[in-house]
């Protein structure tokens, strides 16, 4: 039995998906099977329960989870002081952002760090703010970007960077012949949202509240990418990042109005957990984030 194997099993039940665990060891899915069916021969036990929405260890993967995780994260802790002797840096940084950040600004940071330190694996995933906090918690990943960052147990939240938010809308609407304006125009806009159990529309409602600006949201989505869409197609106006809308504005399907009065910056935090030892590859890239390298 190789020590990889148990890794790619740690990573199934981490991420409940044989899918996932093949993108983190960069293997196919097959070969993810193959490994979790050896290990269940070799045991003589199943391993796992393969459910219709999701995958959980049964009692024997259970154990065999536990003692698995111990035995790689010792491995990793003497790769680290490995390297730290060597003075060199290497291993893999498993990053999870939320899809804006990490379509429009973590380029640039991947980059300068991957040329800084070509040895170093980094995986960069997509998703949703809560699954970043609890992937996070979990040792899923080493590095959560999210926009408001929220205090939660266990979480560590270093300040990254902050995005000014502006009026977005299509470029023939009334309101893009204006540098700036005052919010309350908005009062009676047609408006697409976030979901609601999305940070930035618990954010966005606020400054709307405080601005007594009255819009009549028409539609709600989960991501930046759809809002921009539904404003190009003139279904409504919004307000985001103005980093995020930088192609559009400048290809002429959207307009970017800045805000009259006022001044409102959507911030991005860096989630670690809490009280882990910080290998020297997430070291580094910390320090890229934070342009302290």
């Amino acid at each position: 039995m190789q020590v990889e194997s148990l890794k790619v099993f740690c990573d199934v039940v981490e991420s409940k998906s044989f899918s996932k665990a093949a993108v983190l060891n960069f293997i196919s899915q097959s070969a993810v099977s193959q490994q979790i069916r050896s290990l269940e021969e070799r045991y003589d036990q199943r391993l796992i329960e393969r459910g219709k929405r999701n995958l959980t260890p049964t009692q024997a993967g259970q154990i065999l989870y536990d003692v698995s995780k111990e035995v790689t994260a010792r491995l990793e802790e003497m790769e680290h002081r490995l390297r730290r002797l060597s003075k060199s840096v290497g291993g893999t940084v498993r990053v999870a952002t939320i899809y804006s950040v990490g379509l429009h600004e973590l380029h640039p940071f991947v980059a300068d760090f991957m040329r800084r330190f070509p040895a170093v694996r980094l995986r960069v995933e997509y998703n949703r703010a809560n699954r970043i906090y609890e992937d996070v918690v979990a040792n899923a990943v080493d590095i959560g970007i999210v926009a408001y960052p929220a205090r939660r147990s266990g979480v560590e939240i270093l300040d990254f960077r902050s995005d000014e938010l502006v009026i977005v809308c299509p470029p023939h609407h009334p309101l893009a012949g204006f540098k700036k304006v005052e919010l309350r125009k908005l009062t009676g806009q047609s408006f697409i949202a976030f979901d609601r159990d999305v940070p930035s529309r618990r954010a966005i409602d606020r400054i709307l509240r405080e601005q007594d600006a009255g819009v009549k949201i028409v539609m709600e989505f989960d991501n930046i990418e759809t809002i921009k869409r539904a404003v190009e197609i003139d279904a409504g106006v919004s307000i985001l990042p103005l980093m995020t809308v930088e192609r559009e504005v400048a290809l002429g399907s959207l307009a970017a109005v800045h805000f009259a009065k006022c001044a409102y910056a959507r911030p991005l935090g860096i989630l670690i957990k809490r009280g882990r030892e910080i290998p020297p590859a997430m070291q580094r890239f910390l320090d890229v984030l934070l342009g302290e390298e």
